[in-house]
């Protein structure tokens, strides 16, 4: 059993409360990890709806690295000691994780988006004895410590600065992969990004790095706008705008990419009227209501793309972020504003205000 402290959602409308926890220790396959930093990501407030019927009290959190503490039986991966990034969990024995391909595990929802691992276990104890869910994305790493499946796992050097590392397990790991995974981005092609949060600035630039002449970013904000300008943007558009179809077509004469984190069904539609006859478009995140295509935009060979994690497999992309990180083309820390732990619900607030890109807790 290991003490620790963790940020429980135990209302939908009220804030997190810091409060002391038991965690069990490492089973077969699992490591604790001690948290150096968490990244605070829109989808840690899905369990504030009720889309996904996700039951509390729960520790959220799936952005988080940190130090390995203890493993469990049959761990050979890592060890005491190790620095790692934590990402979502997978299966590794389904069609999908068995071609490299682990967002797409058939077990993925129940696994990272229940609270709790597929036999309804991962739970922690309160200070007075009752269950709280501590499996949110294999991780719930809103807390000092985790206990976390060795698959999620991505070991780094000692080196780098662990705690602002979390982020790249999920939301930039994203953003980066919807353009380099699940689209394919090559060198001289031009690319369109609508809303320009963690995920999608970490697609501009990620669509820079790979060599993108012409990136457009999206979105409401002009300071938002701006920064993705300095992050790699060659243009930038209001996502108010009645033309925006229209504007895209005029700079790209038809993008071959797009990608859209906004989930919003009239801002997906312009990016597809917006794409040339064999473009594509990925969306990533929750669509916020029904998405109607003219199917004549689509039998022209346009393809449309659900993204989960950025088609990554993260043991391998992870570490391919931070090298392009080292060498000044993926300046994803520009986007982080440090918050201890115990003030969780200002980074609440700033994030989904837009004034933080990217907040990261630090227990």
């Amino acid at each position: 059993m290991t003490a620790a402290r963790a940020a429980v959602l135990r209302s939908r409308t009220l804030p997190f409360r810091v409060e002391d926890v038991t965690l069990d220790g490492p089973g077969p396959g699992e490591a604790l990890v001690r948290i150096a930093g968490t990244g605070f990501c829109p989808t840690d407030l899905l369990p504030r709806t009720d889309r996904l019927g996700v039951a509390l009290p729960l520790i959220a959190g799936h952005e988080g690295a940190g130090t390995v503490e203890a493993t469990g039986p049959g761990v050979h991966e890592v060890a005491t000691g190790d620095h790692v990034v934590m990402s979502f969990d997978s299966c590794g024995a389904c069609r999908a994780c068995l071609a490299a391909r682990p967002a797409g595990c058939a077990t993925f929802f129940p696994r990272n988006l229940s609270g709790r691992r597929t036999d309804g276990t991962g739970t922690a104890l309160d200070a007075a004895g009752r269950e709280v869910s501590a499996h949110w994305f294999g991780q719930s790493s809103f807390a000092t410590h985790a206990v976390v499946p060795v698959r999620a796992l991505v070991p780094v050097s000692r080196a780098l600065p662990l705690d602002l590392l979390g982020p790249l397990g999920c939301g930039f790991q994203t953003g980066a992969g919807a353009v380099v995974n699940s689209l394919r981005v090559q060198a001289g092609s031009s690319v369109v990004v609508a809303g320009t949060g963690a995920v999608g600035l970490a697609a501009v630039m990620a669509a820079r790095a790979v060599g993108a002449t012409v990136v457009v970013a999206v979105d409401l904000l002009p300071l938002r706008r701006k920064l993705a300008e300095e992050l790699g943007a060659t243009h930038t558009l209001d996502g108010r705008s009645d033309t925006l179809t229209e504007e895209l077509l005029e700079i790209t004469g038809g993008a071959d990419h797009a990608v859209d984190t906004t989930g919003l069904p009239s801002v997906i539609t312009s990016l597809i009227r917006s794409l040339h006859s064999e473009g594509s478009c990925g969306l990533v995140g929750v669509q916020h209501g029904d998405l109607t295509v003219d199917p004549l935009l689509l039998a022209s060979g346009r393809t449309l793309k659900g993204v989960i994690e950025g088609d990554a497999v993260p043991r391998l992309f992870v570490p391919r972020l931070i090298d392009l990180w080292q060498q000044g083309r993926f300046p994803f820390d520009r986007l982080i504003r440090r918050y201890p732990l115990d003030e969780i619900d200002r980074a609440e607030r700033d994030v989904t205000s837009g004034e933080v890109v990217k907040a990261v807790l630090i227990p």
